[in-house]
């Protein structure tokens, strides 16, 4: 991945895709409830959680980053985040602009589903009672699948012409026709590995090729089911259904984004205190030692936040948003690394004695010379240096914890 990774939301209209966007970024995308209130991408800069180098070293009270922020050792790492306007059945066939949506989360590299777990809106995003959200979840894919499938069945007579006529490799053809959406000669073969085949292409049949295609979309895009809206009372029957469906717990996160929303606005307002991700919030009443200045709420106020705890907090272990996030970072196999000019300070300055003011997100395993062409382009570096001013060889790899805090030597 030699740029900054992409995460899509998707999911029906009125899912609660632009309040997730608005509870993961400072950006404020229209939000409303009814279908198709995005009707063209908002991308904005998400936040990853993350912990930060400064906390091996002891120095959280010197980490300023020039990009995001630090608290007391838990770092936010810039990531950019696409919401897509919402998805409804028959997308792939251009109902409800659904060529255009798909088209505008090609270049994902990671999605997060949001899924409507109330209930309270049908496939289309309409109000209603009693939906199963269960067939959102499978409907999704199935549509990413049948607009890939299609656009490669139209040519695959001439696909198979020319891969027979220039005796290319299986994974070269794929990729010439799988290029558009962002894909690597790299991915293709993992899709092709992931289900054994060896089957020569000019041999496939229907069923292979969507054998193929159904890999190529869980290769390409990994995905994490965000189960948002469980403060509603009708939650639980389909987050059981989903979760009894759906092996893959580490992909599935359950999440309120109107109540981070709500929760931020408190924290901005001065009346609650509340750490990202936490199980609760501290209310004046709570703070018993003054510890942090909070306003009195007024009775319809207090009575928000009590509703909010018994939906919520006294529910489920918090809003989920920020594991959201950092789940789909997981898949990914994203872990942050840091330049600095002085490896033995970790600063990037003679004058200033802020540390580890920059980071990056790589794929775990990207060697050292790939970071160092991600961050420094085309200036000429004489060596890398690791920890303990030890020079580190550019085919190393980085890892967490290793080669992770990186020294740029400029030279020839």
């Amino acid at each position: 991945m030699g740029r900054d990774p992409l995460i899509g939301l998707v999911g029906k209209p009125s899912s609660g895709k632009s309040t997730m966007l608005n509870s993961l970024t400072d950006a404020t995308a229209k939000t409303g409830a009814f279908p198709f209130t995005t009707i063209d991408p908002n991308k904005a800069t998400g936040y990853l959680q993350i912990d930060c180098a400064c906390a091996r070293f002891s120095k959280q009270e010197l980490c300023r980053p020039n990009y995001g922020s630090c608290k007391a050792g838990k770092r936010y790492v810039p990531v950019m985040l696409l919401d897509v306007a919402g998805l409804v059945p028959g997308a792939h066939e251009g109902r409800g602009l659904g060529n255009k949506f798909l088209d505008d989360l090609r270049h994902a590299d990671a999605l997060i589903h949001v899924v409507d777990v109330s209930g309270s809106t049908d496939a289309e995003g309409k109000a209603t009672a009693g939906y199963d959200s269960l067939h959102d979840v499978e409907w999704l894919r199935g549509e990413i699948m049948r607009w890939i499938e299609g656009n490669l069945k139209i040519k695959w007579g001439s696909i198979k012409r020319r891969h027979v006529s220039t005796k290319s490799t299986a994974v070269d053809t794929l990729q010439n026709q799988f290029s558009g959406y962002g894909s690597t000669a790299t991915v293709v073969q993992r899709c092709l590995d992931r289900i054994k085949l060896t089957e020569p292409l000019e041999n496939w049949n229907n069923a292979t090729i969507e054998r193929v295609v159904g890999s190529f979309v869980d290769v390409k895009f990994p995905t994490i089911l965000a189960l948002n809206k469980i403060d509603h009372p009708d939650s639980d029957r389909c987050i059981y259904r989903i979760n009894h469906t759906y092996p893959f717990k580490d992909q599935i996160v359950l999440t309120s984004a109107i109540s981070e929303v709500f929760i931020r606005k408190l924290v901005k307002q001065g009346f609650v205190h509340y750490e990202d991700g936490g199980s609760d919030v501290i209310t004046r009443e709570d703070d018993e030692r003054e510890l942090y200045n909070l306003k009195q709420m007024d009775e319809r106020l207090s009575a928000k936040v009590e509703n909010l705890r018994d939906s919520l907090f006294y529910r489920w272990p918090g809003t989920g948003v920020i594991k959201a996030l950092q789940a789909a970072a997981k898949t990914l196999q994203l872990i942050p690394v840091f330049s600095v000019r002085n490896i033995h300070n970790f600063t990037n300055s003679n004058t200033d004695d802020a540390v580890f003011k920059d980071c990056v997100l790589v794929k775990r395993g990207t060697q050292v010379g790939d970071v160092v062409r991600r961050i420094m382009g085309d200036i000429p570096i004489a060596f890398v240096e690791g920890l303990g001013g030890i020079r580190v060889a550019k085919a190393d790899v980085v890892s967490e914890g290793k080669n992770d805090i990186l020294c740029f030597k400029i030279g020839h």
